[in-house]
């Protein structure tokens, strides 16, 4: 059965709670790692929360390089285990990795030896997250955001070169509808998705915009979906728009 979330901070939890919906979508960047001190001064929100923490996002900083001749791979191997610590304590499921300034090709850079380093990285998030109960959802960006992994198709390709159980696929239909991208790749990628995010035409909510949502809930529901999605984009009135969006999500996805 379909869960449904929106990436939204923290201190939203209580009003979505009450909304109705089933989980939030944080950021692993607002636990700062790290920093132990930070760490321990956030931890206690998430982990009291009036509604799961089920999802994060926006895994790692934009300093901390994931390819390139910046790539520190010790630091990498340190924030991801600390990462791995603080979503397990708190009870997360899945994690996303889109992080376009972190994984994205610098200039002159190999594409064969950036690919090679971004495996590298996916295979230390799966020994961590292996016994953590923990699944990596990589999200394809858009070409304005990063210039490596930009559809499904190539995140497929990418989590079956690591072949890991905890190394999955997210689909986003902002990035999908970006890049022009077939909905039949979420049929042909069944066995790959983790997670789904959605907004609508100018990245606003879901339900505001002209994007084909009756198609995608169709390829989707031909796909055996049963997971989460989570609506990732611009809330200019949260009041409103969290209530309409989630009835929307539910009369399409239901």
């Amino acid at each position: 059965m379909i869960s449904y979330g929106w990436c939204r901070g923290i201190e939203d939890a209580e009003r979505m709670r009450l909304l109705g919906f089933d989980f939030i979508e944080c950021t692993v960047v607002s636990l700062n790692v790290e920093d132990p001190a930070a760490c321990r001064r956030a931890l206690p929100a998430y982990l009291e929360s009036p509604l799961p923490v089920s999802v994060f996002s926006i895994f790692f900083p934009g300093d901390l390089k994931l390819v390139g001749p910046e790539r520190d791979a010790e630091r990498v191997r340190r924030y991801v285990h600390g990462t791995a610590e603080a979503l397990h304590r708190i009870g997360a499921r899945t994690v996303v990795l889109g992080s376009g300034r972190s994984r994205s090709l610098p200039e002159g850079w190999e594409p064969a030896r950036g690919e090679e380093q971004l495996l590298s990285t996916l295979d230390a998030i799966a020994d961590e997250f292996q016994g953590a109960g923990l699944t990596l959802a990589v999200e394809p960006l858009n070409r304005k955001e990063s210039n490596i992994v930009n559809s499904v198709d190539e995140a497929v390709a990418l989590a079956k070169q690591i072949n890991r159980g905890p190394v999955r696929v997210l689909a986003d239909f902002y990035h999908m509808d970006e890049e022009g991208e077939a909905l039949e790749t979420l049929e042909r990628n069944r066995d790959w998705l983790a997670h789904v995010h959605l907004a609508d035409t100018g990245r606003l909510s879901p339900g505001t915009g002209t994007y084909p949502y009756e198609e995608f809930a169709a390829r989707l529901k031909a796909a055996g979906y049963g997971g989460t999605i989570s609506a990732e984009c611009t809330v200019r009135e949260p009041e409103r728009e969290l209530e309409a969006g989630l009835a929307f999500m539910k009369r399409n996805f239901g």
